[in-house]
């Protein structure tokens, strides 16, 4: 099945055009910001002035973001109400000789609990009860089509930070 769906992607005829990510950012949180309000997550943002535009398709870049946050989100559930913040960055940064841009999706939630982070990425591997475990493969993918990569950190106290780098179009 993970191949059907990776190939889907992979072979599906996508317009790419320059996408602004602080915009996209923009977009998508009115989308998930009920949600963290509903659990009393604050919302920490911080979007640099100078991010470079990425070629891409803006619903696909979407979908990747939407599943960050709501997976943050869901992180933090266990954890007390007074922890409960989630951190999105988007900087430039150089990759390289190459600028990207970068957004990290940072949160306070349950963390990785010694996981091998790229396991995460698996098809099927899911930590959440009910979950189908599908969401960050497919993310990674549409990343990787890009040129881009997606990893996952554990933070230094508690919770995990998903790193988005896009290759800028400058």
């Amino acid at each position: 099945m993970l191949i059907r769906i990776r190939s889907l992607l992979a072979r599906s005829v996508v317009a790419r055009e320059p996408c602004d990510l602080a915009r996209i950012i923009a977009d998508v949180l009115p989308l998930v910001r009920p949600e963290l309000h509903r659990q009393g997550i604050a919302l920490q943002m911080s979007v640099a002035a100078d991010l470079p535009p990425v070629l891409g398709d803006r619903i696909q870049l979407q979908q990747v973001l939407i599943n960050l946050l709501v997976n943050a989100a869901e992180a933090m559930r266990e954890v007390p109400a007074e922890q409960r913040r989630l951190v999105v960055r988007a900087a430039r940064e150089a990759v390289g000789d190459r600028a990207c841009a970068v957004v990290t999706v940072e949160d306070r939630g349950v963390g990785l609990g010694g996981l091998e982070p790229d396991r995460l990425f698996d098809a099927f591997y899911t930590t959440k009860p009910g979950g189908l475990g599908m969401g960050l493969s497919i993310s990674r993918s549409i990343v990787e089509g890009h040129g881009g990569r997606l990893w996952a950190t554990a933070n230094p106290d508690h919770g995990a930070t998903f790193h988005l780098a896009l290759p800028g179009m400058d």
